[in-house]
C-alpha cells in the first residue's frame, strides 16, 4: 500500500513539473480575424498627424488590394515578454483621432499580461493643446501624453527637457525610422515614441478617376490646370472638392503642406524663418498660395456647405459620386471602401496639392507621438507600455488591423502599399518636409490659422492679413520661449 501511495505521489509531482514547464513555452502571436467598420475618426487622426500632421500624417487603383480588416483581438501575449503583474492604472491623454482601435485592443492585451490598465482620455482636437499645456504648466501631467513632433513643439510647446523622460536607451529606438526619431530628439536625447504611417499618411489630393475620365480631365500639373479642371467639374453639376471646414483644422492643410514648394522657390527660407531673418508676410509665394486657396472657395470648389461640413462625413460624401476630390491621406480610399463596399478603393487616384504650382510630395516625418511625463509616479510602467507597443508582432498587428495605415515607421514591419500608391511615389519623386514640422512656432497655432482662413474665405481678411497674424503669433511664442533669435 505504501509503494502504491509513493508511486502516486511521484507521478503527481512529475505531472506538475511538466505543466509548469509548459507554461513557460512562448507561443507565436495569432491575431484574430473579427472585423469592425473603419471609424471616420480617421479623418481627425490624419488631421492631427498632419498638423498632424497631426501629421503628421500623414490616403488606390488597378490591381490595388483593399486594406486588411480591422481586428479587435490583439496578438496573444508571449511568455517571453511577460512581466510581473502589477495593479495600477496609467493615464494617457491624446487628441481625438490619435489613438486607433487596434491600439486599444493591444492595451487590453497589455493589461491581461501585466495587470497595468491604460486609461485613455481623448480630448477634442481643437481643445487638446490648451488642456495639455494647462496640465504640464500646473505640474499635474498624465503618465503619458500625446504630442506632435518637431523642434517648435518639443521645445516651445511641451518643454520636453523638463516635462518628459529621456527614452534614448529604450531598445525600440534602434528600430524606429531615424527620420522619425530625429523629430522627437532635443540636444541628442530622444523624448518621444512615434508609431505612425509617415508615408501612406501623406496628404495628397484624392480624385475620382471615373469622374475625371468621364469629363475628359487629365491630372493637373499646376494651379491653372487644377482651376480649369475644377471649373469643368462644377459645370457638370458635381462639387469639385469635399472640404470639411467646420472641423477647424482640415482646410489649414492646404497651406503649410506647400512648404517644400516654398523652399524650392526660395532656398533656405525655412532656416531664415527659424532665425527670424524673414517673415511669412514677406514671401510673395505664400501670398500666392493663400490667394489661390481663397479663389477656390470663392469660385465654389468646396460647395455651398463647406463651412458646416465635417470630416466624419468624408467617406459618405466620396462614395456618393457627388464630389470629385478630397484632400486626404493615401489611405482614405481604403477607408471609403471599408465603409461603403460598393465604392472600390481603386476608384481613386492621387496627385500633389497644386497651389503655387507645387509638384512636391509633402512628407510629415513625425506625427502623433507619446511622451512619458517626468512627474509621473509610474515611469517604469509607462516605459513598459511603450516597449510593448513597439514589439514587432504588435506593430504588425496594428498595421494589418488599421485600414487607414499602409506603412509603419519601424524596421521589420511589412507594408501594405498597393499598386496605385507605389505608382504615385514613382510619378512624384520630389519630396520635402511639411512646414509645420520644420518651421518653429507654426504647428501650435494650427487652429488659429484655421479661424483666420475662414475669415479670409468670407472676405473679412485677406491673404496678407493671415500671414501677418501668423508672424505675430510666432513672435509671441518665441518670446515666451526666450528664443534668442527674437531678442
Amino acid at each position: 500500500m505504501r509503494r502504491l501511495v509513493s508511486t502516486l505521489v511521484v507521478s503527481l509531482m512529475v505531472g506538475m513539473l511538466l505543466v509548469a514547464c509548459g507554461d513557460n513555452t512562448a507561443t507565436p502571436p495569432a491575431p484574430a480575424a473579427t472585423t469592425a467598420a473603419a471609424t471616420s475618426a480617421a479623418a481627425a487622426t490624419t488631421a492631427a498627424a498632419a498638423g498632424t500632421t497631426a501629421t503628421n500624417a500623414t490616403t488606390a487603383a488597378g490591381t490595388a488590394t483593399t486594406a486588411a480588416p480591422v481586428t479587435t483581438t490583439a496578438p496573444a501575449a508571449s511568455a517571453t515578454t511577460a512581466a510581473a503583474r502589477q495593479n495600477l492604472t496609467l493615464t494617457l491623454i491624446a487628441s481625438q483621432g490619435w489613438i486607433k482601435e487596434p491600439e486599444q485592443a493591444l492595451a487590453k492585451k497589455f493589461e491581461e499580461q501585466t495587470g497595468i490598465h491604460i486609461d485613455y482620455q481623448i480630448i477634442p482636437a481643437d481643445q487638446y493643446f490648451n488642456v495639455l499645456k494647462t496640465k504640464l504648466n500646473s505640474g499635474q501631467g498624465p503618465d503619458i501624453f500625446g504630442g506632435q513632433t518637431g523642434a517648435g513643439q518639443l521645445v516651445g510647446d511641451y518643454n520636453v527637457e523638463k516635462n518628459a523622460v529621456d527614452l534614448s536607451g529604450e531598445e525600440w529606438v534602434k528600430r524606429e525610422d531615424p527620420i522619425s526619431v530625429n523629430e522627437t530628439t532635443v540636444n541628442g536625447k530622444v523624448y518621444g515614441q512615434t508609431i505612425w504611417d509617415t508615408k501612406g499618411g501623406t496628404f495628397v489630393v484624392n480624385y475620382n478617376k471615373a469622374i475625371f475620365q468621364q469629363l475628359g480631365i487629365t491630372v493637373p500639373k499646376n494651379y491653372a490646370e487644377f482651376k480649369a479642371a475644377g471649373q469643368k467639374i462644377l459645370a457638370a453639376g458635381i462639387t469639385p472638392i469635399y472640404e470639411p471646414v467646420a472641423d477647424g483644422w482640415h482646410h489649414v492643410l492646404w497651406f503649410p503642406h506647400q512648404g517644400p514648394r516654398f523652399e524650392e522657390l526660395t532656398p533656405g527660407l525655412k532656416d531664415s524663418l527659424n532665425a527670424n531673418k524673414t517673415k511669412f508676410a514677406d514671401n510673395k509665394d505664400m501670398q500666392t498660395a493663400l490667394s489661390q486657396l481663397q479663389e477656390m472657395y470663392t469660385i465654389g470648389f468646396f460647395g455651398s456647405n463647406a463651412l458646416s461640413d465635417t470630416g466624419d462625413q468624408t467617406e459618405a460624401k466620396l462614395s456618393s459620386g457627388k464630389f470629385a476630390m478630397n484632400l486626404n491621406t493615401m489611405n482614405e480610399p481604403a477607408a471609403v471602401e471599408k465603409a461603403f463596399p460598393n465604392m472600390k478603393a481603386d476608384t481613386f487616384g492621387y496627385f500633389p496639392m497644386p497651389l503655387a504650382d507645387n509638384q512636391f510630395v509633402a512628407i510629415q516625418p513625425g506625427g502623433p507621438s507619446k511622451f512619458v511625463y517626468s512627474g509621473s509616479k509610474n515611469v517604469a510602467a509607462a516605459k513598459q507600455y511603450l516597449a510593448f507597443l513597439a514589439q514587432p508582432d504588435n506593430l504588425q498587428f496594428l498595421l494589418d488591423s488599421e485600414p487607414t495605415f499602409s506603412y509603419l515607421n519601424f524596421s521589420g514591419v511589412k507594408d501594405k502599399f498597393n499598386t496605385e500608391q507605389k505608382n504615385f511615389f514613382t510619378a512624384y519623386p520630389k519630396t520635402g518636409t511639411v512646414y509645420q514640422a520644420s518651421v518653429t512656432y507654426l504647428n501650435a497655432q494650427w487652429f488659429d490659422m484655421g479661424k483666420d482662413m475662414v475669415a479670409m474665405f468670407s472676405g473679412s481678411m485677406q491673404p496678407l492679413d493671415v500671414l501677418k497674424k501668423i508672424d505675430s503669433r510666432r513672435a509671441t511664442s518665441a518670446k515666451t520661449a526666450n528664443d534668442p533669435a527674437w531678442k
